[in-house]
């Protein structure tokens, strides 16, 4: 029996479907903000919270899915997480309110949480050692496709919603265009429901399990006979060395012979979020508005955030098993690092003027006697700007059509800002972006893997909930400026943790690897010690 390329392959797409519909749950909520901010009245914080609120549950569940799918099965647990974003999407799509529609979004987030944890582990589990990582990038993969798609599909209804097409009128989609933005996503989630059924269960689990033959049948058809036997005894071998409990406890992940594996993992899914990728994501039309596009063109070059994204996601699948693991992160998050400075200097460059020429482009509802008040004033800062709207307009007004006035009224250098926000995306999705989940998958022991990448898939989660939740408040109290140069920091103290603390882990099997980090921890000890 030959290794079958193809049916690997396709077990790994299908399996990743589960990051499509993360990538895609997680960042539809970019067209939604700014129809829910004034249909519910919500405040930044507010705001953040419903941004936020799919996080903190995705959080909760990458504690636990480890677990379960050590208890149930790896394919099981992607399965509840299919029914769940299908059950949000509907929910969150009838939403009478504001409270009703966070809930509906944190039953997503146990969706999202699941599988963002399970589906590169079970891809690892099953991939052959010298694809793994291209494999495992094929979740990360179908996270960038699925905001992609979200994007697209926000500034597709939109159109069509302003369109004069009779059965857009019939259902509705302009009355109720963010509704269907996150509604149409129980589609996606019941066609991964169906296609989780010629899924394999993944071998390491079944070999846990005692299930030998069966995890060798399917161990076979992804490489071949010989190397399969030689990976089951290897399998066996690591699960009787590190088998001195039987049940899994989370203090032992915190053992010395795991402390460096750990560092790396807790630091990396730290630095992921901290370089503010889920605040371009997430906010992505807010930001081009604020950058002095309007409504359409706001919605429209998020598509260009996607598409960026998903090129460049693809160009490090093809380099992660060739140049290596390391070298992509030192040039990604570099890339990240002069990103975030040049968006930090275009925006504190900005200048905010209400005169003749944008006063008539606001909003007839905004009084045009105060708007008087405020003209040919140049303001240097958008936050003195938006405390002059505030102060003048009243808190009200002033938070309704906060963006629409800045949009007007702002004078940068727009290209500049455009190009710096791709060139981010694009150094986060050929590095840190789908290299952190490869090297999740690989520094930890097949008897541990899936409670510790349960637990820095947590440590990933908080602070992603943490950015999402603060970002707008942060773009009225500190300024888009000081925001960005904040995430440049981090990024560039994660560029010297990289250089200097992550190994490189191409090329070596699963049982190689803990051996290594082992060895590595031990040596730590043996010099502390003497």
């Amino acid at each position: 029996m030959r290794p079958n390329n193809r049916h690997i392959v396709l077990i790994s797409l299908i399996v990743a479907l589960g990051g499509f519909l993360m990538g895609f749950d997680a960042s539809v909520i970019s067209g939604v903000v700014k129809f829910i901010e004034p249909e519910f009245g919500l405040s930044k914080i507010e705001l953040g919270w419903a941004v936020s609120s799919l996080t903190l549950t995705a959080t909760i569940a990458m504690l636990i899915a480890g677990p379960l799918s050590d208890r149930w099965g790896r394919k099981r647990v992607l399965s509840f997480a299919a029914i769940l974003y299908a059950l949000s999407a509907i929910l969150s799509a009838i939403a009478p309110s504001f409270i009703f529609l966070v809930v509906a979004r944190m039953l997503g987030g146990f969706g999202v949480g699941a599988s963002l944890i399970i589906a590169p582990m079970y891809i690892a589990e099953i991939a052959p050692t010298k694809s793994r990582g291209k494999m495992v990038s094929f979740n990360q993969l179908n996270i960038v496709i699925g905001i992609s798609v979200a994007f697209f599909t926000n500034y597709l209804i939109l159109q069509l919603g302003q369109s004069e097409i009779e059965w857009t009128k019939v259902l509705k989609i302009d009355t109720y265009n963010w509704r269907w933005m996150l509604g149409i996503e129980a589609i996606p989630a019941i066609i991964y429901f169906f296609s989780l059924y010629i899924v394999p269960r993944s071998p390491r689990w079944l070999i846990m399990k005692g299930r030998e033959e069966e995890a060798l049948i399917i161990m076979k058809k992804a490489s071949g006979p010989e190397i399969a036997i030689t990976e089951l005894e290897s399998v066996k071998q690591s699960l009787i060395t590190g088998a001195s409990k039987q049940k899994v406890r989370l203090n032992e992940i915190f053992s010395p012979a795991l402390k460096t594996a750990l560092t790396i993992g807790v630091v990396l899914a730290a630095l992921q979020q901290l370089t503010g990728i889920n605040s371009v994501f997430f906010y992505a039309p807010m930001i081009f508005e604020q950058s002095g596009l309007g409504l359409d063109a706001s919605f429209s070059q998020a598509i260009y955030v996607g598409l960026t994204n998903l090129v460049f996601t693809i160009i490090a699948m093809l380099l992660i098993d060739r140049v290596g693991r390391k070298p992509l992160l030192l040039i990604g998050v570099s890339g990240i690092v002069i990103s975030m400075l040049v968006l930090a200097y275009g925006f504190n460059a900005a200048t905010f003027t209400l005169n003749d020429e944008n006063i008539p482009l606001v909003s007839q509802d905004i009084n045009r006697g105060l708007l008087e008040e405020l003209k040919n004033i140049e303001y240097t800062s958008d936050t003195e700007f938006k405390s002059a709207l505030k102060n003048t307009l009243g808190t009200s007004i002033a938070t309704r059509y906060e963006s629409e006035i800045m949009s007007t009224s702002i004078s940068l250098n727009s290209v500049l800002i455009l190009a710096a926000i791709i060139a981010f995306v694009a150094s986060f999705a050929v590095s840190i972006g789908p290299v952190m989940w490869v090297l999740f998958s690989e520094l930890f022991p097949n008897r541990l893997r899936a409670i510790a990448i349960s637990f820095v898939g947590f440590i990933n989660s908080v602070v992603s909930f943490l950015v999402q939740l603060v970002f707008p408040w942060e773009l009225a109290n500190l300024g888009t400026s000081n925001t960005f140069l904040i995430y440049g920091l981090f990024a560039l103290l994660g560029w010297f943790f990289i250089l200097i603390k992550v190994p490189e882990t191409k090329g070596r099997s699963l049982e190689q690897l803990q051996s290594v980090f082992s060895k590595h921890s031990k040596k730590k000890i043996v010099k502390n010690i003497s």
